[in-house]
């Protein structure tokens, strides 16, 4: 017969196993759940400097607006639809540039890293070339395609292909020295070489230069909306100096600012799952 002590201590076990399952299966609450409100304290200590700066006087509402402004303008701008025009042109500008400049530097990137004859023949030319500024491209290209999409979409294109020719071309030469004679002395074909050997190891290469790219391609994309647009976050933010309308302006650079982390972050995502799958 059980005794009062027994009862008691099944309960006991029984209450505990009741809290492990609470506690000890369900997702466990750590400090590294609370990460990523890190991220949010700095800009969080620059919006309250930012307003501090303004309500004190050291900035007129005519040079930086209040950070309520801001708001004020996106909210009326998003309620209008107005705002939804100007993010979906830039942002199909931006992935077609995107698609169009990261294909052809892969091209380069594997021509000039594969063969140095290409690479001593092309390279110093595509080296001076990624040095000159976006608004400097914008009056040539004016003259050789109008002022048309194409223009647009081809100067973002650019913008995207000189990280990822370059990552690219410098990941091929790189390949570690051991990996190829190890090719060489099982014989392997030189295609076959290429496919397990050289463009795994120069992987890694290629995704920050996509990243790179994705990154310069929003920088680009403002040069590239004041080819004569009418539409686009960098017409807003043109549009807003010609009309002396501060806030307009601040909420297109905050704008080009967001929607500029958030592709970062998914091609962040999209590199983490490849190099896992690889």
């Amino acid at each position: 017969m059980a005794t009062l002590n027994d009862t008691e201590t099944a309960g006991d076990e029984s209450s505990a196993g009741i809290a492990d399952n609470l506690l000890g299966d369900g997702p466990q609450v750590t400090a590294n759940s609370f990460r990523w409100v890190v991220g949010f304290v700095v800009p969080a200590l620059v919006v309250v400097a930012w307003h501090a700066l303004v309500v004190t006087g050291v900035f007129a509402q005519h040079q930086l607006p209040l950070p309520a402004s801001v708001v004020e303008t996106l909210v009326a701008m998003t309620a209008s639809g107005e705002l939804l025009g100007h993010v979906s042109i830039t942002v199909q500008r931006v992935a077609v540039g995107v698609v169009l400049g990261v294909t052809v530097g892969i091209g380069f990137g594997i021509l000039t890293g594969l063969f140095p004859l290409a690479n001593d023949l092309l390279d110093p030319l595509l080296q001076s070339m990624k040095n000159i500024p976006s608004l400097a491209w914008v009056p040539l290209f004016l003259l050789w395609f109008g002022v048309g999409e194409f223009a647009k979409v081809t100067l973002i294109a650019l913008g995207a292909f000189f990280p990822v020719y370059l990552n690219l071309s410098t990941g091929i030469r790189d390949v570690d020295d051991e990996l190829l004679e190890v090719v060489e002395v099982y014989d392997v074909g030189r295609l076959a070489a290429l496919r397990k050997v050289v463009f795994p190891a120069a992987l890694p290469a290629l995704l920050v230069g996509i990243r790179g790219g994705v990154g310069l391609a929003w920088m680009f994309v403002v040069a590239a909306e004041l080819i004569a647009a009418s539409e686009g976050i960098g017409f807003l933010l043109s549009d807003g100096r010609v009309l002396a309308r501060p806030d307009v302006i601040v909420s297109s650079i905050l704008l080009f600012a967001f929607f500029g982390n958030l592709s970062d972050l998914g091609v962040k995502a999209i590199e983490k799952r490849v190099v896992y799958w690889t």
